[in-house]
């Protein structure tokens, strides 16, 4: 995508996914609404998009019961960013299909951004998002992603014999955000749905299974998702810790450096 025109007066629209039940944690509460440090998980992955100067608006789908919760969450610790709670579906794939629909509805432009990403991904940088942003209006989308540093092995069927030493220099870890222009994620999500694809897991596979091109951002090692107790584990030591600090840091220095008169490259970008 060229900058100028194109890019003047986007919006830019974060997706979250919080409509888990959470049963790989072994607890009654959903991973997403447990609480450390006497806020809820989704609570630290929305103010990730809260205190970003490029993203505008925050859309979360989640279990029914949940829905006046995390509007209630929300108002308490400032979340002014954030314009709908809808019901999630059985799938992300159809969590995703509710957002999607519901901000087509609202009249969202398809050259407008739409950025999906995990609610139990509470540790996500500000230089991910912008690396996110800027690539989707460059290339047209952008998977967030890691290199692979472990040695990776194929096995047989019976996932206990090893047959091969895969490259993992060719290998990475997906992450989200996933972004994309909102018409292209919207029509990829509507012929998923008419080719009667029903669990396409994220948008990365729905862009490898419609056999498009995708193109890979940046990610962090500490964009890791909760899903296990071991996972909410390593959060509550790094939500004590200096590196926690540092994150809310990056916030303050992109928040400062677009009230600069030059603003911020990636804010000139997108703006026009």
């Amino acid at each position: 995508m060229e900058n100028g025109e194109n890019n003047k007066d986007v919006k830019v629209v974060a997706l979250l996914t919080a409509a888990g039940i959470g049963s790989r944690m072994h607890s009654e509460v959903p991973k997403q609404f447990m609480i450390v440090k006497n806020k809820h998980i989704i609570i630290y992955t929305m103010e990730r998009f809260q205190n970003n100067p490029n993203v505008d608006e925050i859309i979360v789908a989640t279990l029914p019961d949940w829905i006046v919760p995390v509007e209630i969450y929300a108002k308490q610790h400032g979340i002014t960013k954030l314009k709908h709670v809808i019901p999630g579906g059985a799938t992300g794939q159809e969590s995703i299909t509710n957002c999607l629909e519901k901000l087509r509805e609202e009249g969202l432009r398809d050259n407008d951004i739409v950025m999906i990403h995990d609610g139990n991904r509470p540790l996500l940088p500000a230089n991910v998002i912008s690396s996110s942003i800027e690539t989707c209006i460059e290339k047209g989308n952008a998977i967030a992603q890691i290199p692979c540093n472990a040695v990776m092995l194929r096995t047989e069927e019976d996932q206990q014999t090893c047959v091969e030493k895969l490259n993992r220099d060719l290998i990475k870890e997906t992450q989200t955000p996933h972004t994309g222009r909102f018409g292209e994620v919207y029509r990829d999500y509507q012929v998923l749905k008419e080719k009667g694809l029903t669990n396409v897991v994220a948008y990365c596979d729905a862009l490898m299974t419609l056999g498009k091109e995708l193109h890979l951002s940046e990610g962090s090692e500490i964009n890791f998702k909760i899903t296990r107790p071991d996972d909410l584990a390593m959060f509550e030591a790094l939500v004590y810790s200096p590196i926690y600090t540092q994150l809310l840091q990056q916030d303050e220095e992109y928040k400062n450096e677009q009230r600069e008169e030059s603003g911020l490259k990636l804010s000139r970008k997108i703006r026009g």
